[in-house]
């Protein structure tokens, strides 16, 4: 594979998953975390949406296709999830059940952000799990492959660096400014999980 099919790989890759847009909303999902468990969260969720993606890019159609599922169907369901989180960080939900728990309790499953929805499906999505799906497609040998798989890790280690550096950023915001941005980017995730619904809707041919 050649440098000029690689940078094309790597922006599809990277404009798809956006590490940029999704570094706000890791701060306000584990803005009662601290830096340590900020960092593991994050390396985390790369890692979990690395295997997706690896898996969808491997065998992503046939799995798709044994189950008789259509990635629009995925991108409802994606949507769908996302939303149900946009409505946890408007009303604060996730800090309440996180006060309700004392300081030496451990932390509750449902709460950690890293799998859902940072790994799935923000980092992972519909469209990123596409994107693998047809970037695998386009190349036969196992060389070619495994450089389309390094250039997923290497969009998802970026992804890291951006997520590290919203949770620097954060130590410097007061409570209140933290839980204005929170409702704001709970808002704009409302909007995306909605756009994933609406696309998901169209994909699937029952508005002509």
């Amino acid at each position: 594979m050649t440098l000029d099919q690689l940078l094309p790989a790597f922006v599809t890759l990277f404009v798809i998953i956006d590490p940029i847009g999704l570094a706000p909303i890791f701060l306000a999902l584990t803005k009662d975390m601290g830096a340590g468990h900020r960092r593991i969260v994050a390396l985390r969720a790369a890692i979990v949406a690395g295997v997706i993606l690896t898996v969808f890019g491997l065998a992503g159609q046939a799995v798709l296709d044994l189950f008789g599922i259509s990635m629009a169907a995925f991108r409802i369901a994606g949507g769908a999830l996302l939303f149900l989180t946009a409505l946890d960080m408007l009303f604060e939900r996730r800090k309440q059940r996180r006060e309700d728990q004392s300081e030496a309790s451990v932390l509750d499953p449902a709460d950690d952000p890293s799998v859902f929805p940072l790994a799935m499906p923000l980092l992972s999505g519909p469209g990123a799990m596409a994107t693998m799906i047809l970037l695998m497609g386009e190349t036969s040998d196992v060389v070619g492959k495994l450089t389309i798989l390094g250039v997923m890790l290497s969009v998802l280690v970026v992804a890291v660096g951006f997520f590290l550096a919203a949770g620097a950023l954060g130590r410097h915001l007061k409570e209140t400014g933290i839980s204005v941005i929170t409702r704001l980017l709970g808002m704009l995730l409302a909007a995306l999980a909605i756009q994933f619904m609406i696309d998901g809707l169209m994909d699937s041919g029952l508005f002509g």
